[in-house]
């Protein structure tokens, strides 16, 4: 079996380990979504991760959700992410793009014209998120017409081109914790009565079809897809996740992807419940490729999830936000940096780029 520290192969590439860099957002970014200067030495510091996936990324104005978050619809952020890359390229690292549509998950002070969210269905989540003025409970959302599905399939295509176009080495479409693509999959956001709605192999078509956008652009050996089973994060239900989640793995096995990423607990460091870890379990035996888990995992953790082939790569969040040199760190046995939750959302440098490498 495997260990974290050996090579693995990912589409063309060839990753140097596989103690990978969950998404983390960071709300960093400028109010236009342009990443801020920080972040190339943010990301270029962590670049001894087998695999970097970036925090999560907006396809269009419409997918923002939360303020000063990044996206990749403009020139000017695909310049700026365009330098990140490159920050990481020259320290050796590996770097994809998670793309990335919040859906209901929004508040209309975030939107263009101050327009609603948009999702599956218009039920409003029991959830908040980070506006200008600080917590704000988020807004009631539309549902999307026929034509919208179709022109936010179309975002994530185009979202795709200007990753490629910035030079990451991926993507990785976010289906996970609560937000667009979730939704659709969900019956508990999903009352729809057409073709995305209704049965499960109707609610995976949304996801289905972003693959089938997102392939337009990249070799599917360098696409992956995050899902969160078991995650109820942002007032997310499901009549049966065992038969959703299952047969969405099933759908997602025809494409050939890089990877598959398993949020077996969401927003929960501390790790995850006998529940998360059966439904991964689970999946794994259904999935054909590579398997990436992420849920507070440590070292110990993670040596026995990839020992005992329960995963081909361990996704580190926090671990990898206090601990720029993770990997390193992991194979020495050294102690961690402890993360400070002060400085997780919004900022300058402290709690950002401060955190120091293992001396």
């Amino acid at each position: 079996m495997a260990n974290l520290f050996e090579s693995v192969h990912l589409g063309s590439l060839v990753l140097t380990n596989r103690v990978f860099m969950a998404p983390l957002p960071r709300n960093r970014a400028q109010a236009d979504g342009v990443p801020s200067e920080l972040a190339a030495t943010y990301y270029s510091q962590r670049a001894s991760a087998g695999l970097i996936v970036t925090e999560a990324t907006q396809i269009s104005p419409m997918g923002k959700g939360y303020f000063n978050t990044p996206g990749i619809h403009s020139p000017e952020q695909v310049r700026a992410w365009s330098r990140i890359v490159d920050f990481v390229h020259k320290r050796g690292g590996r770097i994809f793009l998670q793309l990335w549509h919040v859906g209901r998950i929004s508040h209309s002070s975030l939107l263009p014209n101050t327009a609603q969210p948009v999702a599956p269905s218009a039920i409003r989540a029991n959830s908040q998120t980070l506006i200008a003025t600080g917590l704000a409970q988020v807004s009631k959302p539309v549902a999307l017409t026929a034509s919208e599905i179709k022109e936010t399939l179309d975002d994530y295509r185009r979202a795709a081109s200007n990753a490629k176009e910035a030079g990451f080495d991926g993507v990785e479409i976010h289906a996970a914790n609560g937000y667009l693509i979730d939704q659709f999959l969900r019956t508990g956001t999903n009352q729809r009565t057409d073709e995305y709605g209704g049965v499960t192999s109707n609610r995976v078509r949304f996801l289905t079809e972003t693959v089938e956008r997102v392939l337009q652009v990249w070799d599917s050996g360098l696409v992956g897809v995050r899902i969160s089973p078991t995650g109820g994060f942002n007032d997310m239900t499901d009549d049966n996740p065992l038969e959703t989640f299952s047969i969405t793995v099933a759908r997602l096995n025809s494409y050939g992807l890089g990877y598959l990423h398993v949020a077996e607990t969401a927003q929960n460091s501390k790790g995850s419940s006998e529940e998360d870890l059966a439904m991964s379990a689970h999946l794994r035996t259904l999935w054909k490729g590579l398997y990436v888990v992420n849920g507070g995992y440590d070292g110990l953790r993670g040596e026995e999830a990839l020992r005992t082939g329960r995963a081909d790569a361990v996704a580190y969040g926090r671990a990898f936000l206090a601990n720029p040199d993770l990997p390193r760190r992991l194979q020495l046995g050294a102690a961690l940096n402890e993360p400070d939750p002060t400085t997780f959302y919004g900022g300058g440098a402290a709690g950002y780029t401060s955190y120091p490498a293992f001396s």
